[in-house]
């Protein structure tokens, strides 16, 4: 297994969720997290319960990024791993009352979810690349994605989500092919039914209704056994251009 205390770390989206649960996770593992998230309040709050720290970040600006990145480096040292958690939903029909999806709409999902992962994702590489290998496999660093099962079920009223989603389930696979020979492993994490910021302001009969739809086990995810899954992955040297569901065994219905 690969030992990745005493390294730095990069959350994205990290003040709230699962990207909250994840940045306590991997602090909790030795690292040393930096929270990359627009809520400045938020970000700091979380950065300071888990001995790390902030930088405000635009996933979506590439500028803004490297900026994030070289902050951390600044704080924490060289990049070793890098989680994506940050991103947004809404909901938009194709056609809805006679008028075609709004086109800005979907670009702003897309450029959020799907470049602002990109974006993290090669500029984390290219610091990593110039990095040391830390065990004789070679291993640099590890970057893990967040998509959705709605990558793959996508729901009435989802067509920007789950588009983004697809598409960072897309770049997995060539993207661990590309950094292969750097010794980066890349992984995605498709998460179902979790309870975030915004399943928690759902009455509690709506949030028992959703979990119900779960198979088992029957009830919302936690985010820290989101966290637990983005742990295992930066251990374990053999999980590698690979998107695991985490969901329950659900599939969603069409709405």
């Amino acid at each position: 297994m690969q030992d990745w205390s005493g390294h730095g770390a990069i959350v994205t989206g990290a003040a709230s969720g699962l990207g909250a649960a994840t940045a306590e996770r991997l602090a909790a593992s030795g690292l040393k997290v930096t929270v990359f998230d627009m809520n400045d309040d938020a970000g700091r709050r979380q950065a300071d319960k888990i001995g790390g720290c902030f930088a405000h970040v635009d996933v979506a600006d590439p500028h803004s990024v490297a900026d994030g990145i070289t902050k951390a480096e600044a704080a924490h040292g060289p990049i070793r791993i890098l989680v994506n958690c940050a991103g947004i939903g809404g909901a938009s029909k194709t056609v809805s009352h006679g008028k075609a999806h709004d086109p800005a709409v979907f670009e702003r999902v897309i450029r959020v979810n799907l470049m602002g992962s990109f974006n993290c994702a090669s500029q984390a590489a290219a610091r990593m690349v110039a990095q040391d290998p830390i065990d004789p496999d070679g291993a640099r660093g590890v970057i893990i994605n967040t998509a959705s099962v709605a990558a793959y079920d996508g729901q009435i009223g989802q067509l920007a989500y789950a588009a983004s989603k697809g598409g960072i389930v897309g770049m997995t696979l060539p993207m661990a092919r590309d950094l292969a020979a750097k010794g980066i492993r890349v992984c995605t994490i498709a998460p179902g039914l979790f309870l975030t910021p915004l399943l928690h302001e759902l009455p509690a009969e709506v949030q028992a209704s959703l979990g119900a739809q779960v198979p088992f086990p029957s009830r919302l995810g936690d985010p820290r056994e989101y966290g637990e899954m983005v742990d295992h992955i930066t251990r374990n040297p053999m999980l590698n251009g690979e998107v695991i569901r985490l969901d329950g065994a659900i599939r969603m219905a069409p709405r």
